[in-house]
């Protein structure tokens, strides 16, 4: 009995020394770890801060903001392609100019003006037609193809006639109707106002998790432009390379930038 209770005794030994060590690292942990590990949890869940780094040896933090605007766009790209097929090339050809002249008197007669119209090159293909077991050539089929170009600052009124266009194949003519291109034109400097706001947006909230720790933020030491979004309206897309939706007028578009802060 003796002898168990001399062993216990270098066992207890060890266990207050452990403990004690163990409450010493703790109190010599600096506090900024602590208040930025646990706000940066609370505010990732609750408003979609993403804290990308901390590095208390160099007394930064690295903090992803973001800023979301919406803009409508104002220009638009849009074409109609008009076909025809013959025994020969200049039969097609000869069929295909009657359809692309009514094609753009009912744009024209929808409100697009002249120089909102342009006719691109004739394209031709020949296809041959031969018996599967001889090879012998039975019969020639010429198709023509010219598109009808459209390009407009109106662009409500094309995304209306774009709707109507359709009533041309009911008439007999052969069409391939494409989505009107919706895009943005001041692209350049918005996003460079875009990125602004988001590095203000981490500012914000890198003095928040520095606050709850009794530090500052101080200067910039580094910032990284991320993703460029330009979205449909309330979408949920998103791209490492970023996007650039052209379907719609109204369109969302977010900037983010990752910046690193001195932490004083």
């Amino acid at each position: 009995m003796p002898d168990r209770l001399s062993s216990l005794i270098p066992r207890r030994e060890q266990l207050r020394h452990w403990r004690d060590q163990s409450w010493t690292l703790l109190r010599r942990t600096p506090p900024l770890v602590f208040a930025m590990a646990v706000l940066g949890v609370g505010l990732t869940s609750a408003t979609g801060v993403l804290v990308k780094g901390l590095r208390s040896a160099n007394d930064t933090i690295t903090v992803t903001g973001a800023s979301t605007e919406r803009i409508r766009s104002d220009y638009v790209d849009w074409s109609v392609l008009v076909s025809h097929s013959g025994p020969s090339q200049r039969a097609s050809y000869q069929a295909l100019q009657p359809s692309v002249q009514q094609t753009m008197a009912f744009l024209k007669a929808q409100g697009i003006a002249a120089d909102e119209l342009e006719l691109d090159a004739v394209k031709s293909e020949k296809e041959e037609v031969r018996d599967p077991r001889s090879g012998e050539l039975r019969s020639t089929v010429w198709t023509t193809r010219q598109a009808v170009l459209i390009g407009s600052w109106d662009v409500a009124r094309i995304q209306r006639i774009s709707g109507r266009i359709g009533a041309l194949i009911g008439q007999g003519i052969p069409l391939t109707i494409n989505e009107p291109a919706f895009t943005f034109t001041k692209l350049a400097e918005k996003r460079v106002d875009m990125l602004a706001k988001a590095t203000r947006d981490a500012r914000q909230r890198a003095k928040a998790i520095a606050w709850e720790a009794g530090a500052s933020i101080g200067a910039i030491t580094n910032a990284e432009t991320g993703s460029f979004q330009i979205t449909a309206p309330n979408s949920t897309e998103a791209s490492d390379s970023g996007s650039y939706d052209t379907s719609t007028i109204d369109k969302d578009i977010t900037a983010v930038m990752a910046v690193t802060f001195r932490v004083e």
